[in-house]
C-alpha cells in the first residue's frame, strides 16, 4: 500500500493535485459571494463549473498525449475549447426575462469567469487564477457598493412589488386611473373577470418601488383607494 501510494503522488500527480485543490478553492470563493447574495448559480454551481474546467483541461493537456504522439495531426486542444461551449449553455439556464427586465445575466458571467479560473488551474497558471479571483471579487462587491450608493435611482436596485386586488367591474376605469396616477411605474398589468356575469375583476400589477418598506408603503397607498377587495401585496425576489 505504501509502494503504491509513493508511486502514484509523483511529482507530476502531485501538480496535478494542486492544481485541482486551487481550483475548488477559487470556485468556492467565487460562488460564496454568489450564495450571500441569493443567487440562482451559488457555491456548490461555482465550484463544480471550476473543478470540472480545471480536470477537462487537464485532461487535454495530460490525457490524449499517447494519441498525439501516434497521431501528430490531432489536436487535443478541442476538448479544453469545448469547455466555454458547454458553460454557454450553463449560463443561459440562469438568465431570466420578466416583462421589461432580464436578470441573471451577472450570475452567467461569474459562470464564464469561474470556468476561466478553472481552465487557468488546469493548465498550471496559478498565479493568473487566483488573481483572477481577486480581480472577481473585487469587481462583484466593490460595483455592487458603488452602484448602490451612487446609483440609488438604478433600476437594478428598485425592488419589485406585486399588487393583486378585486374589485366591481362598473368601478374599475376610476381604479384604474388612480392605480396608474399613483403608480406610474408599472411594469406588467392583467385584469380578468372572475364571475359568470363578469361584475368583479381580478387585478394583478408589478411596480417597481424605491421605499426601504415597500410593501408596507403600497398597501397603505391603496387602502386609500376605495372599493378594493381582497388586497394582497408582496414583494418579488429574482
Amino acid at each position: 500500500m505504501y509502494e503504491f501510494f509513493q508511486n502514484y503522488f509523483q511529482i507530476e500527480n502531485a501538480d496535478i493535485l494542486l492544481r485541482i485543490i486551487f481550483s475548488i478553492i477559487l470556485g468556492s470563493i467565487i460562488g460564496f459571494e454568489r450564495e450571500i447574495t441569493n443567487k440562482s448559480a451559488g457555491l456548490r454551481t461555482q465550484i463544480l463549473v471550476c473543478l470540472g474546467s480545471c480536470i477537462f483541461t487537464i485532461l487535454s493537456i495530460y490525457g490524449f498525449s499517447t494519441a498525439v504522439s501516434l497521431y501528430p495531426i490531432g489536436d487535443p486542444s478541442r476538448v479544453a475549447a469545448q469547455i466555454i461551449t458547454g458553460i454557454g449553455f450553463i449560463g443561459a439556464g440562469t438568465v431570466l426575462r420578466q416583462g421589461l427586465t432580464v436578470t441573471g445575466l451577472t450570475t452567467a458571467s461569474t459562470l464564464w469567469i469561474a470556468a476561466a479560473i478553472g481552465m487557468s488551474c488546469g493548465c498550471g497558471k496559478l498565479s493568473i487564477a487566483v488573481v483572477s479571483t481577486i480581480l472577481t471579487i473585487a469587481i462583484l462587491v466593490l460595483i455592487r457598493i458603488f452602484e448602490v450608493k451612487i446609483m440609488p435611482k438604478n433600476i437594478k436596485h428598485m425592488r419589485k412589488i406585486k399588487i393583486s386586488f378585486f374589485c366591481k367591474y362598473s368601478e374599475y376605469n376610476d381604479i384604474y386611473k388612480k392605480l396608474v396616477n399613483i403608480f406610474p411605474d408599472i411594469i406588467d398589468y392583467n385584469h380578468k373577470t372572475i364571475d359568470e356575469e363578469g361584475d368583479i375583476l381580478k387585478v394583478n400589477a408589478k411596480i417597481f418601488s424605491t421605499d426601504k418598506s415597500p410593501v408596507i408603503q403600497i398597501y397603505k397607498q391603496l387602502e386609500e383607494m376605495k372599493n378594493l377587495q381582497s388586497v394582497s401585496v408582496k414583494e418579488i425576489f429574482d
